[in-house]
């Protein structure tokens, strides 16, 4: 049996207790989002347009396999301001503070999240691995499809960075969304001068380039 198999029947995965991490109000949630490019965001956005190539996208594709607008939708967040540097810029290892107009946000939860927590032995008790965290993407959306089905309590998904040194990293499902608050408390451009100091620092740390 792999380490990593698609996941099991609703019905059986039902019968696993899941195991939730609780997130106070008040906890500070930091995440990296483009504001031009072909699909600009904002900073409080859950995207709604899926699945995309994103780790945990739960959102079901069209009858031809291709991502639509819908209910369901995600949104990505860490616990500190380097890893979603580390995770937004993976692909490049290039922190580019120009391109598609990359901003930093930082905001306070205005309500508790639970969250399934997949840093401890629940997806070995699910019947996965710790590979959903760092294995095949394709499969571990799969999972997270079959989360959201299973646990209609969850939140969404407390998991760990695979390019963070397993930094806490959030993927939110569309039920958080009355967690965010009106306004972030840190909300700047990686091109603002403010940032460049922090962004260097935290481009040494990962051995990324600063562009």
């Amino acid at each position: 049996m792999p380490k990593f198999p698609q996941p099991p029947a609703l019905q059986t995965l039902r019968q696993v207790q899941p195991e939730l991490r609780r997130l106070p109000a008040g906890t500070h949630l930091w995440r990296v989002y483009f504001r031009g490019g072909p699909t600009p965001g904002r900073w409080d956005l859950f995207r709604d347009f899926g699945p995309t190539s994103a780790r945990f996208d739960h959102q079901l594709p069209d009858a031809d396999g291709r991502p639509i607008h819908q209910d369901r939708a995600i949104h990505y967040a860490a616990l500190d301001g380097i890893t979603p540097l580390a995770e937004v810029f993976q692909d490049t290892r290039v922190i580019d503070r120009h391109a598609r107009h990359p901003w930093l946000v930082a905001y306070a939860l205005a309500a508790d999240l639970s969250l399934l927590d997949l840093t401890g032995v629940f997806p070995t008790r699910a019947g996965a691995s710790m590979l959903i965290n760092s294995g095949s993407r394709p499969r571990a959306r799969a999972w997270s499809r079959a989360f959201h089905a299973a646990y209609p309590e969850i939140q969404g998904l407390f998991y760990a960075s695979s390019m963070h040194g397993n930094r806490p990293s959030l993927a939110l499902y569309e039920r958080a969304r009355p967690a965010l608050p009106g306004s972030p408390l840190l909300h700047r451009a990686l091109a603002d001068a403010a940032l460049k100091l922090t962004l260097r620092q935290a481009a040494v740390s990962l051995s990324y380039l600063l562009i």
